[in-house]
């Protein structure tokens, strides 16, 4: 009788107890003794790049680096198709070099995130915290001014000319509802006569 249900099993391509879970002569494998894929990180200019991906699509994350300068960056670094983890010392020093200063590697100039610097009147490129530290001072060089624009910063208000009817209502603050604090009973009167 068992030899008749494996037969009628495997007409209609079904599997018997005995071989569920395994092709014929393979043991079944354990999904825990599989290697996991390692998650490789490598620091670029201050920034953790993913390091099975590609330098093309990683150097996008680093802050200052807009889509349009990455691909520019990507024609003209020698490496773009490799992967970030596959990059010696050397390739990286390069590669940070070429995200510094784009200008110097044949990007054009109004790519550059910082035209005409004030402080020293040349054209430059921010990435990572120099940005961030460089745009922050000059919101307080605004404020310190008091012009339109620092003002505007100052009380959290939009900067550019936006209606504010509907729109930057509570920016920065939330509202929110609290419980009203529970206060002990109060004492019930004697009914004894006080007299």
């Amino acid at each position: 009788m068992a030899e008749e249900q494996k037969k009628e099993a495997k007409k209609w391509g079904k599997e018997t107890e005995g071989e569920k879970g395994q092709a014929k002569g393979e043991k079944k494998q354990d999904p825990r003794a599989q290697p996991k894929k390692l998650i490789q990180i490598v620091r670029v200019t201050e920034t953790d790049l993913d390091g099975n991906k590609t330098v093309a699509s990683q150097i996008k994350k680093i802050k200052g680096i807009s889509h349009m300068l990455a691909n520019a960056i990507a024609q003209v670094y020698p490496n773009s198709d490799k992967k970030v983890v596959d990059l010696s010392e050397q390739e990286i020093a390069e590669l940070e070099e070429f995200v510094r200063h784009p200008e110097k590697h044949g990007i054009p100039i109004w790519m550059l995130n910082r035209r005409f610097d004030p402080e020293s009147s040349v054209d430059r490129h921010l990435v990572g915290s120099d940005l961030v530290f460089t745009k922050n001072m000059d919101i307080n060089k605004l404020k310190r001014m008091k012009s339109y624009k620092g003002v505007r910063h100052g009380l959290g208000l939009p900067v550019r000319g936006q209606r504010t009817r509907s729109s930057f209502r509570a920016k920065g603050q939330s509202v929110g509802v609290q419980k009203k604090k529970e206060q002990p009973a109060k004492a019930a009167p004697s009914k004894g006569g006080g007299k």
